[in-house]
């Protein structure tokens, strides 16, 4: 009986050794390595350089609250949003109390700003906290505020916003949509301070 158990367990030691080594070692090794050759600036987080600096990532919210910058979606990722290690939305469902108060409360804040609707993307939050885009529309609702607070023709920034709207992939997967970081990032490379 013990030399039955011996002889079955020795296989499947060897296969589960062997399987952990193929599929958790050579497997991922070699992903990563084609993923390296191949796309070396989406392997590496889509990072988004300036001077030598890591300013962002193209995949990742960054909490934007000065006037003169556009700012993101609502962020439910962490304790103060925008925690890339905490990356989570608030679960919270459309009967609930606590996120009927929020909007309401953000809806708030933000009708002194603008006297149109205000788009809904300003005001929930992705399923990760961490969404990057905001709508074209919701873009274009904040240029008010923006251009009162840099001093510059409105139709100059609407000029910036069209130009930094993403198409859907291949025109058909997903909408248009507008990455907030590169947004304010062309807005500080323009020199958009003065009028």
């Amino acid at each position: 009986m013990l030399s039955t158990f011996a002889s079955a367990l020795r296989p499947a030691a060897v296969m589960t050794a062997g399987f952990a080594l193929l599929l958790g070692g050579a497997y991922p090794a070699l992903v990563t390595g084609l993923g390296q050759m191949a796309f070396p600036r989406q392997a590496n987080g889509s990072l988004i350089v300036r001077g030598g600096q890591v300013v962002g990532s193209d995949l990742l919210a960054q909490g934007f609250a000065a006037p003169g910058y556009f700012h993101p979606r609502p962020s439910a990722a962490g304790a103060n949003g925008y925690d890339a290690s905490a990356s989570s939305g608030s679960n919270l469902g459309p009967a609930s109390h606590s996120l009927a108060d929020r909007i309401a409360r953000d809806s708030a804040a933000l009708a002194s700003e603008n006297h149109h609707a205000i788009p809904p993307a300003l005001v929930t939050t992705s399923a990760s906290g961490l969404d990057p885009h905001i709508s074209p529309e919701a873009a274009f609702w904040q240029i008010p505020r923006v251009a009162a607070a840099r001093h510059i023709p409105q139709a100059r920034l609407e000029a910036l916003v069209r130009a930094c709207i993403e198409t859907p992939m291949g025109g058909v997967l997903g909408e248009p949509r507008v990455n907030v970081l590169r947004l304010n990032l062309a807005l500080d490379e323009a020199g958009h301070t003065g009028a």
